[in-house]
């Protein structure tokens, strides 16, 4: 007979993963709900009671939805700030995180809570001054407001590197040293292949930020030949605001690469947000 502490611990434990399997299907209504309104008729899409399948399934919907659309400029509009955004900040943000973890310099500490102290300032105070310092550069109405800060590092992704690097034992920059690697070189060389789930986790959210980003787009770009996917899908909107069958088969389709890219790297994504708390 099992004992009454592991009948317990077994019930708790069915108990959770009920409560996490209701919580799934209920979080996963609306995602399903766009995905079945993409494929109706639009006389189906508000009808009472609502049906999330379509009947029949209109293949027709997505076809249609990018004749109206140009699709294709506004994906490679978004795929191109993604991408630059992407290196900048993998660029940036593991020399500064490198230079917190490994070197010894004075006021690395103050500097360093200076940094996350960053993090508390809402983006809504710097809006104005950083749009009127973008606008006297010549700068607005390009992709450079959207991409060049990405070079200059991010305080939450730096603290995430640098979290990791320090679960990289010391011993392996010294023993690089002793075989004459200068700094340059124990950084590449040596750090950059131990710290990979970490860099898949800040390529993930970069790419998620910039992908979805519709702010920095909608007060940037003006011309509608240089509107990413996110400001293409909000004209859409108010152009056809009652073909919703139309917009949930575009939403759908920009959706698309986001999912892709967290199952195929997931595991990199848990490990790198998991590791990067360890160690203080």
């Amino acid at each position: 007979m099992s004992k009454p502490g592991a009948a317990k611990k077994k019930a708790w434990s069915a108990a959770a993963y009920a409560a996490l399997i209701i919580g799934s299907i209920i979080s996963l209504i609306p995602f399903l709900w766009m995905l079945g309104t993409s494929f109706k008729d639009p006389a189906m899409v508000f009808t009472d009671p609502p049906q999330i399948w379509p009947k029949p399934w209109l293949w027709s919907n997505y076809s249609q939805a990018f004749a109206k659309m140009p699709f294709a400029l506004y994906t490679f509009n978004t795929v191109r700030i993604t991408a630059i955004s992407m290196l900048g900040q993998i660029l940036s943000c593991s020399l500064v995180a490198f230079g917190f973890a490994r070197m010894r310099f004075p006021g690395r500490n103050i500097l360093f809570v200076t940094l996350l102290a960053t993090m508390m300032l809402p983006a809504q105070v710097t809006m104005i001054p950083v749009f009127k310092i973008f606008s006297s550069l010549g700068w607005y109405d390009t992709i450079l407001p959207l991409t060049v800060p990405s070079f200059f590092g991010s305080a939450f992704f730096i603290f995430l590197l640098r979290q990791y690097y320090m679960t990289v034992p010391h011993e392996m920059d010294e023993a690089a040293r002793i075989d004459g690697a200068n700094t340059w070189q124990v950084y590449y060389k040596v750090l950059l292949p131990q710290v990979k789930p970490a860099l898949a986790t800040l390529a993930i959210f970069s790419f998620m930020h910039n992908w979805n980003d519709f702010l920095g787009p909608l007060i940037y770009l003006a011309s509608p030949a240089k509107r990413t996917l996110a400001l293409g899908l909000y004209a859409f909107q108010g152009q056809f605001s009652t073909d919703w069958n139309y917009l949930m088969a575009a939403s759908a389709v920009v959706m698309l690469p986001l999912l892709v890219l967290f199952f195929v790297g997931q595991k990199y994504f848990i490990q790198g947000v998991v590791i990067s708390g360890v160690k203080g």
